[in-house]
Parts: structure tokens; C-alpha cells; sequence
């Protein structure tokens, strides 16, 4: 397993050694010694969460801020512009945001701490995406920030509008935003 930080360092990028040959691929997706030691602390996952979507189609950028969630991401059909940004106002890296591009091609997966928001832009005709969270959804809790708030400025490789709910179109901006202490 190859680990990468990314620009804001409690952010990072796994990628899975895979093992291939003309009968196909085999890689583990999941370790939790091996994760407990990339990100320096023990995490336990509580809730495993699948979710399908068409071309074009934008989700986020959500959150929970009481029960916040942590989550680990991968897409195993298809290809999405995956997003976090952090909403910490303590941190150095408060408002900036890093991407990935994640598919099931190149089994990349992307550990979002708690203090973050989640969004992902879906590039394929469609995109299977699972993620293992340290926390239940709680509904009461959940919070969202526009999707195209120009204080982060997201730079997603849109073609056309994206296809969003009522919930994310309606979302707050990063200012008004609840964010974490």
C-alpha cells in the first residue's frame, strides 16, 4: 500500500498494491493495522455506505457537525472528481480544499478526517461509490455548503450543470456555513 499526503496533510491518498494476471486482479481493500498507522491514530468504522450515480451528477458538500464522520472513499464502477475541504476554523488549512480523481481503474481510496466536508463530481456514464464512516448518520446533523461557493473556489471539471438535489442546490455559503472549532 502506497501512501500519499496531499496538500492538506490529514488528508490522504492509499493506494492499494493490486496483484494481476490474465485471470484478473486481486488487492486488499482494507487493513485496519495498516490504516491505524497511516493516519497515526485508531480509527473505528461503524457504518459502510454504497451509493450509485449517473453522469454529470454532483453530491456535496456535506457533513455532520455533531457525530461527525470520518470517511474512507473508493469508487469500484466508474470514475468521479472527488473533493474535501476543510472546515476546522483552528486549522492552518481552513477553507482550502484538495481533489483526486478516483475510479475503479485505478483503485485509489482517500481518508477524509473528521472536520471536513465531502462532495464528488461523477465523470462516467455512471459511478458506484462505498465508504466506510467512523459515525452513523444522523440526519439531524447533517450539514451542507454550496457546492460552487467561490470563497473555497472548487475548480470541478464540469461539462454543462451538474445535476444536484434541492438540498445541495439550496446549500449555505462557506461563510454562513456551521463549521468545527
Amino acid at each position: 500500500m502506497k501512501v500519499t499526503r496531499l496538500a492538506i496533510p490529514e488528508v490522504c491518498l492509499i493506494e492499494p498494491r493490486v496483484f494481476g494476471d490474465a485471470r484478473g486482479f486481486f488487492f486488499e481493500s482494507f487493513n485496519q493495522r495498516l490504516f491505524n498507522e497511516t493516519v497515526g491514530r485508531e480509527v473505528v468504522f461503524v457504518q459502510d455506505n454504497h451509493s450509485r450515480s449517473a453522469k454529470n451528477v454532483l453530491r456535496g458538500l456535506h457533513y455532520q457537525i455533531v457525530q461527525p464522520q470520518g470517511k474512507l472513499v473508493r469508487v469500484v464502477q466508474g470514475e468521479v472528481f472527488d473533493v474535501a475541504v476543510d472546515i476546522r476554523k483552528s486549522s492552518p488549512t481552513f477553507g482550502q480544499w484538495v481533489d483526486e480523481i478516483l475510479s475503479a481503474e485505478n483503485k485509489k481510496q482517500i481518508w477524509i478526517p473528521e472536520g471536513f466536508a465531502h462532495g464528488f463530481l461523477t465523470l462516467s456514464d455512471s459511478a458506484e461509490f462505498l465508504y466506510k464512516t467512523t459515525n452513523y448518520y444522523a440526519p439531524e446533523n447533517e450539514r451542507c455548503i454550496r457546492w460552487d461557493d467561490q470563497n473555497i473556489g472548487i475548480k470541478w471539471p464540469l461539462v454543462g450543470e451538474p445535476q444536484v438535489s434541492d438540498k445541495d442546490f439550496t446549500a449555505p455559503s462557506f461563510i454562513a456555513a456551521e463549521c468545527f472549532s
